[in-house]
């Protein structure tokens, strides 16, 4: 197998057609999988839901995705009037063109001869490829805040707002968990990372990190559970509520396209990346086009996982959201770097092995997450709590005594008391009259 230097220089002599080519290749990967993903996870949340899913478009109504493709360009382009038009159309484009960068950093495989040209499965190798990726997942929020705030409308705004929390919150856990990733390759290059795998992946040996990257990746996407910024039973459509046409199809390829880059990221930096388990870089298994098989596989596992999540999980609460993120994931991610700092420190030393250490550490840091979710939270005392909602005004106790009438009922009910009885008198007296005529 060729080592980094045998690839930086392939990767630095691609003629011009085919660094061309590779471009072309990577901005279609996004859309193809995009219009596979949507009929796919459509036809898989149906049968989870005992109902057939799309059926009418094409063999097995698998072509219906294609067809909506085909179909949103031509729709009509609704604009509010109180819209920014400038920020309005800039915004689905920074959400979706940076989705189709970050492709560029992922290795899909080894050396590979094409047109007898030798070239490796990956457009740039850049020494700091995980940092770019990050950047690129993370830039796309900035569109949704944007469309939100262009669009002039409450919903699309709250939205927006609580897309930037969420990548916020939950792009500081997706870091935190790679950082074990780079203590033990040694590396921020995505190829080196893979390389580093030879010997075992990091699934298993950093477990901790890659559980946490996976809660994380899907808060990332806006993906359900954690699909707060588009709550349709709270915001109607969320950030995206105003689009319609092409820009709205816009932010559907940026939601998918960052689906399968966390999930290819995922498995470059657990899974081995493009190499099949359990068998040497030399391997037949491991050589010319094959390891991309092995790469779209683990990728497609990772991807049914978003769709298993949407057919199976309720949506969360924002505040338990929020709290998942910053008082769960943050702090465990903290704890899991340290056990992997002192585990790297004491091999160093020449003490236990570091299976036997992580182990023990990971065992560890189940511990304090079973006690720390089984420990009751602590309660105010009664008398000195205010119940408040979430804008900081007091709500009225359960217990509160309700008046049976307002003080207008009263002054209502003494007014028709009044003319109750002037009635009578009234009717009285014309009776009396009657009787003296006749």
């Amino acid at each position: 197998m060729p080592d980094a230097a045998e690839r930086a220089a392939l990767l630095a002599d691609d003629p011009l057609w085919l660094v061309l080519l590779k471009t072309v290749v990577i901005l279609l990967i996004g859309p193809i999988l995009t219009i596979f993903l949507i009929v796919w996870e459509r036809k898989a949340v149906g049968r989870m839901q005992n109902r057939p899913g799309p059926n009418r478009v094409g063999p097995g109504g698998y072509l219906q995705s294609l067809a909506d493709a085909i179909k949103l360009p031509f729709k009509e382009q609704i604009i509010p009037d109180t819209a920014d038009r400038k920020v309005y159309f800039l915004a689905p484009v920074i959400s979706a063109v940076p989705a189709l960068i970050a492709l560029a950093a992922i290795p899909f495989g080894p050396v590979v001869s094409i047109f007898g040209e030798r070239t490796v499965l990956q457009l740039v190798d850049l020494p700091v490829g995980v940092l770019v990726i990050l950047a690129c997942s993370s830039i796309g929020v900035y569109g949704l805040v944007l469309a939100g705030w262009s669009s002039g409308s409450p919903y699309p705004l709250l939205g927006g707002l609580r897309s930037a929390a969420q990548v916020i919150s939950y792009e500081i856990a997706m870091g935190l968990s790679i950082v074990g990733v780079i203590l033990y390759s040694g590396s921020m290059s995505t190829s080196a990372i893979v390389d580093s795998q030879q010997t075992g992946w990091y699934f298993y040996l950093l477990l901790p990190s890659f559980v946490i990257y996976l809660i994380s990746m899907v808060g990332e996407t806006n993906r359900a559970p954690f699909d707060l910024p588009e709550a349709e039973s709270e915001l109607v459509g969320g950030f995206h509520t105003e689009y319609s046409s092409m820009k709205f199809a816009m932010f559907f390829l940026a939601e998918y396209v960052n689906m399968v880059i966390v999930s290819a990221f995922a498995t470059t930096l657990f899974l081995g990346g493009w190499k099949f388990p359990f068998v040497g870089a030399d391997h037949a298994l491991n050589q010319g086009w094959l390891p991309l098989i092995w790469f779209t596989a683990k990728l497609f596992i990772l991807l049914f996982g978003f769709i298993w999540l949407r057919g199976t999980l309720p949506r969360l609460r924002y505040d338990q959201f929020m709290r998942l993120g910053w008082k769960v994931l943050v702090p465990v991610n903290l704890v899991w770097i340290v056990v992997i700092v002192t585990v790297r420190a004491i091999k160093n030393s020449g003490g236990l092995s570091t299976p036997q250490i992580l182990i023990g550490g990971g065992a560890l840091i189940l511990v304090v997450v079973i006690l720390s979710l089984l420990l009751p939270d602590k309660k105010v005392p009664e008398d000195d709590y205010v119940p408040v909602t979430g804008g900081g005004f007091p709500v009225p106790p359960l217990d509160l005594q309700v008046p049976e009438k307002t003080p207008r009922q009263k002054a209502l009910a003494k007014a028709e008391a009044r003319a109750a009885k002037r009635k009578p008198a009234a009717v009285s007296s014309g009776r009396e009259a009657g009787d003296g005529d006749v």
